[in-house]
């Protein structure tokens, strides 16, 4: 069975607040990124102590709130994995932050697998994804960078960037998943507006 994402419910305090589903900026689509600064590097530290500090292994930047097109992930080596156990990408650090983040090639070839999210809380569900594809980013140093990713790395970082174009892996849910969940999609909505509101 896939992993979740996600584990969603936090233990300690996280170093950024996340949105969660029924926050609009989820659905605002992420602008380019010109220039390597001090502030886009503080960003990106602090959603990787955010993420960690909420168990996950994925964050983009609408999950705290923010629309630059960054991601960052910490994919355990444990998940990195071929069917055999071997390493499908040992050369990739971790935490790892991807910045403009560009999908230029999808395999045909498609699975779906369970995902969590971190935006929302005790969901998951199978989702369709291409298991291998072709990634054209800038690194946090400000390099251009392209890679071939597979199986979870590849997964994970779809996920991401559909994060980074408004896009949400309820959007991708069976309709049957979403009928299913359909009274805790509510419940989360009505949950995020009232906290939205009371701090507004």
């Amino acid at each position: 069975m896939f992993e979740k994402l996600a584990r969603p419910r936090y233990s300690v305090l996280v170093k950024l607040n996340i949105r969660t589903y029924g926050d609009p900026v989820l659905r605002e689509k992420s602008t380019q990124i010109v220039k390597i600064t001090k502030e886009i590097r503080a960003l990106a530290d602090d959603m990787i102590e955010t993420m960690h500090a909420a168990k996950g292994v994925g964050l983009a930047a609408q999950q705290v709130g923010r629309t630059e097109a960054i991601a960052v992930l910490d994919v355990p080596a444990s998940y990195d994995v071929d069917e055999a156990g071997n390493r499908l990408h040992p050369d990739i650090p971790m935490p790892w932050a991807l910045l403009n983040p560009e999908i230029t090639e999808m395999s045909e070839e498609s699975e779906a697998c369970e995902e969590g999210c971190l935006s929302f809380p005790d969901i998951s569900a199978p989702i369709p994804r291409a298991k291998e594809i072709t990634l054209k980013y800038m690194d946090i140093k400000g390099a251009q960078q392209s890679i071939h990713l597979k199986e979870f790395m590849a997964r994970a970082v779809q996920h991401e960037l559909d994060h980074l174009n408004g896009v949400l892996f309820v959007d991708r849910m069976s309709p049957l998943k979403k009928i299913a969940i359909a009274g805790q999609l509510k419940r989360l909505r009505r949950e995020t507006q009232e906290v939205l509101q009371a701090t507004t």
